[in-house]
């Protein structure tokens, strides 16, 4: 638990920079630099970058120095690390392949707009959880629980679409009927998914998968809904550095909310999801992240209690 500093090695701008980062929580990381006038823009997503004219500063001030490979390997195991594909730039140029795979007899004429748009969509300055890196989050975990076995329902590639399109809509307004994104988005889907050839009993499919991310409550038989359910919880299930940035940005997601309505829906939210029994649906989900959700709830919903324990 430390704010850490590397050399300065990293060329650019005439100079050399560090790399400034919490083995612990982003909150400590900016917390830190406020207190020694480290400008907000020097933040990168899970480090701030640091002209070696203020390296010796903040030693003094407390930060850790470490090797660069140190840093890295704490910055790892916080669960806090920002992988190079998980930067937008990288970001989407995977998710095209991925979307373009979807639709192998399309032409890129015809895809490549429509991909282009959600992409758009998935990066409005106003999202900083329900982004693209959610959106891949929520691809690859459909893509893992189909590789181990789960049955993906009438129309697999349904599935997948409704894993593009369920937040492509969103607002978090809380001036909005609950529920409206999730409609807003399905309804975009059924606009969309016909310009690129998709049969109709597809497209009722995917629309209905989005509709159901609201509840997370899909029957026993729809085999399909528990996949996309449990993709889109997996994050409840991350190591605590992971699970404290969804936190943070699912707040940021409702800067709209006061602090007293937010922790009140909030609290809603926790105490729901632990009142389920199980939390995820699939048998993957279960046996992978049942566990570690709970504990995660449980420690968010009792802070005291689970400081206690440690």
């Amino acid at each position: 638990m430390a704010i850490l500093i590397d050399p300065a090695r990293w060329p650019a701008h005439g100079t050399v920079f560090s790399h400034l980062v919490s083995d612990e929580s982003l909150e400590e990381l900016h917390a830190f630099a406020r207190a020694n006038g480290v400008p907000p823009h020097a933040f990168d997503g899970d480090h701030y970058d640091i002209p070696v004219s203020q390296y010796e500063e903040l030693v003094s001030a407390g930060a850790q120095a470490v090797s660069g490979s140190e840093l890295v390997r704490r910055l790892v195991k916080s669960g806090l690390r920002i992988t190079a594909a998980e930067r937008a730039s990288k970001l989407e140029k995977i998710l095209h392949q991925r979307f373009d795979r979807l639709f192998p007899n399309t032409s890129e004429l015809d895809r490549g707009p429509i991909c282009d748009a959600l992409i758009e969509r998935w990066s409005e300055d106003h999202r900083h959880y329900h982004d693209l890196t959610h959106l891949m989050s929520v691809l690859k975990g459909i893509d893992y629980l189909e590789r181990q076995g789960e049955r993906m329902g009438p129309f697999p590639r349904a599935v997948k679409l409704a894993g593009w399109f369920h937040d492509a809509v969103y607002r978090a307004d809380p001036i909005l009927p609950p529920g409206q994104d999730e409609e807003d988005s399905a309804r975009l889907a059924e606009r969309v998914l016909p310009e690129l050839g998709v049969p109709g009993p597809e497209i009722l499919e995917t629309a209905r998968l989005i509709r159901l991310t609201f509840t997370h409550d899909p029957h026993e038989e729809d085999y399909g809904g528990k996949v996309l359910c449990d993709a889109d919880l997996e994050v409840l299930s991350r190591n605590s550095g992971g699970y404290q940035r969804y936190r943070e940005g699912i707040r940021k997601d409702f800067v709209k909310v006061s602090d007293d309505n937010f922790a009140t829906g909030r609290e809603k939210f926790l105490r729901r999801m632990l009142a389920r029994n199980p939390i995820f649906n699939t048998g993957t989900g279960r046996r992978r992240w049942e566990r570690p959700a709970r504990r995660n709830l449980m420690s968010e919903l009792y802070p005291r209690r689970g400081k206690t324990q440690n």
